[in-house]
């Protein structure tokens, strides 16, 4: 499947983007980048938009509603069905499929820092490192229930292409229904003009 191609290219960015930030030694390959430091932050667009290095042990934006081997393994099991779904998917719209590329593109990326930076980075057993997030944008002030948000959540590249991924899906999907709907109601406008014609001839005249 050649949209998978897209799912590749949003993990090599991802991966590219979040090794650069956390920092990486490969004497072998001749490769070492010092990396950020923890919590630092550097301006891109003034203070709008920052690049500030932090790992969180959750879902995207921060979100953290289990433990970093829930999230492993339930990261692994909607990647697993995510790709086996686009593949039944094969015959769908161009963009819907797109949308699932997206989010199984964020969904490995995201899945390579918990099971693996743990390990290669020395710091946790297999499944239970950390996600790189680096991206941090700034936000109008909302408050909900007391809390006060100031800025956006600090994010990554992944993070972004699942949730992209999930608004193209449900616009794809809101435009399939809207095709469909239309081409049901023409027709039922069209059935009572053939109805009672035989191939040749006109429709009978009251």
């Amino acid at each position: 499947m050649r949209i998978l191609i897209v799912s590749a290219l949003i993990v090599v960015a991802d991966q590219a983007a979040k090794l650069t930030v956390k920092g990486i030694d490969l004497p072998l390959l001749g490769v070492k980048i010092r990396g950020m430091v923890y919590g630092a932050s550097i301006p891109v667009l003034g203070d709008f938009l920052r690049l500030t290095y932090i790992e969180n042990p959750g879902m995207a934006f921060g979100i953290d509603l289990g433990g970093k081997l829930f999230f492993s393994l339930f990261s692994v099991a909607a990647s697993a069905g995510i790709l086996y779904y686009l593949y039944r998917a094969k015959d769908e719209p161009l963009l819907f499929r797109l949308s699932l590329a997206m989010i199984l593109g964020g969904a490995v990326g995201n899945l390579i820092d918990r099971v693996f930076y743990g390990v290669f980075y020395g710091e946790a057993p297999f499944f239970y490192g950390r996600v790189v997030d680096f991206i941090d944008v700034d936000f109008f002030n909302f408050s909900v229930f007391g809390y006060t948000l100031h800025r956006w959540p600090v994010f990554n590249i992944a993070d972004a292409c699942v949730t992209c991924g999930v608004f193209l899906m449900i616009f794809t999907h809101r435009r399939t229904v809207a095709v469909t709907e239309t081409a049901t109601e023409v027709s039922q406008l069209s059935a009572p003009v053939n109805a009672g014609s035989s191939p040749g001839q006109d429709p009978p005249v009251s």
